[in-house]
């Protein structure tokens, strides 16, 4: 047992240091893309502020993934173990072919897995019906006046193609929906439901956010050159970089101290689920230096392969981004930092035409988000049970 508890903290530290290999990307990107800092410059300023992030934010993540998805009864260590060693296989192919994933679904998807091939379906924490019909009529109500006015609009300005304004004004009706429902508390939203709710919110959330932004500041900086626009917005971009470090190490890091505080629990060392601080400690250092050491291959994917950034675009990108995540981690939806940041780099390559967004890469990327958990839940299981039959 010792060493399933010691093996399972082991691959959690793993994970976490994976994840800042892969999320590397989300947090430099942007500024490495926009040459306003060089690599080594990047990854050290976002290797700090990640292990910064779960300092400032509650640990509310951490419960979520150690007690909201599975029943903590049959989270046990060798489940634990078992899905960690799953996500971090997957976290780390990402990251060599240079695909951007998230490992939090990837985390996910590997617990959710190993759990069921232990105990069954039943074991997943599913939400009440209450809250299914509160979620379901936030989505009409958002889908059908986000269509009215962005399908509106258009028609007021002679636009052609309605239907397709009408249907990105749904979408995004339904994105601002939703988060507004979680805010004024109608919306009790948590666990399962909740990472795959915001599959879809986060990076639409990232777009519209980084979208408006930019489309505010070309407005505001019409008349400027582009010298000037350059200038300023290379200050900026190294705070809006560091915020979104916080927030993407805020999210990210507290993966590994929900495994590792339920491996604990799991195990009787700790009688309850709070998060120790040696664990905030550790996991933000095992993500931070997977960050330092950097995925290279993800940061030229999202840094120059979906669209062509300048700074301002950068600016407008990293902070759409670490709203996202901030309003994410408050309310403890374990999100994907990738989802976040790339709809943000999407929404600012928008507003400069349809064109500007290479649609390709952008689908190859979305193609890993829609596998990531089914692919992880599905070998974890078949692990599962090849371990179970040999061990348990």
């Amino acid at each position: 047992m010792e060493i399933v508890i010691i093996a399972g903290i082991i691959f959690a530290i793993l994970f976490n240091f994976v994840n800042g290999l892969n999320d590397a990307a989300n947090s430099i990107a942007t500024v490495v893309a926009t040459r306003v800092l060089t690599p080594l410059q990047g990854v050290l300023m976002a290797a700090a502020f990640n292990m910064i992030g779960p300092l400032i934010f509650t640990t509310a993540i951490a419960k979520t993934i150690g007690q909201g998805i599975v029943e903590t009864g049959f989270l046990t260590t060798d489940v634990i173990l078992i899905g960690m060693i799953v996500a971090v296989m997957w976290v780390f192919l990402s990251s060599y072919l240079g695909i951007p994933i998230s490992a939090s679904h990837a985390l996910v998807g590997g617990l959710l897995g190993s759990a069921i091939a232990y105990g069954g379906l039943a074991v997943v924490i599913l939400p009440a019906l209450s809250v299914v019909y509160i979620l379901l009529l936030a989505i009409l109500a958002g889908a059908i006046g986000g269509a009215l006015v962005l399908g509106g609009l258009a028609r007021y300005k002679g636009e052609e193609k309605l239907a397709a304004y009408f249907g990105l004004g749904a979408l995004c009706g339904v994105t601002i929906s939703i988060p507004f429902a979680i805010v004024i508390g109608i919306l009790p939203i948590s666990g399962l439901l909740a990472i795959l709710v915001f599959i879809v919110v986060s990076p639409m959330l990232g777009m519209i956010a980084a979208f408006l932004l930019g489309m505010l500041i070309i407005k505001v900086f019409r008349h400027s050159q582009g010298k000037t626009m350059n200038a300023i917005f290379q200050k900026l971009q190294v705070f809006s970089a560091a915020f979104y470090s916080i927030g993407h190490g805020s999210n990210d890091a507290q993966n590994a101290m929900g495994v590792i505080t339920a491996i604990l629990v799991a195990a009787g060392i700790l009688t309850e689920f709070v998060v120790p601080l040696w664990v905030i400690i550790i996991s933000g250092a095992s993500i931070a230096l997977g960050t330092f050491l950097g995925g290279w291959k993800v940061v030229e994917t999202m840094g120059t392969k979906i669209t062509k950034l300048r700074t301002y675009q950068g600016f407008c990108a990293e902070t759409g981004g670490g709203v996202v995540l901030s309003f994410v981690t408050a309310f403890g939806v374990p999100v994907s930092t990738t989802h976040a940041i790339s709809g943000a780099i999407m929404g600012v390559g928008a507003t400069r035409g349809y064109s500007a967004v290479q649609w390709g890469i952008v689908r190859r990327i979305v193609t890993a988000w829609v596998i990531t958990i089914p692919l992880t839940a599905g070998f974890a299981f078949a692990f599962f049970l090849f371990y179970g039959a040999i061990f348990l």
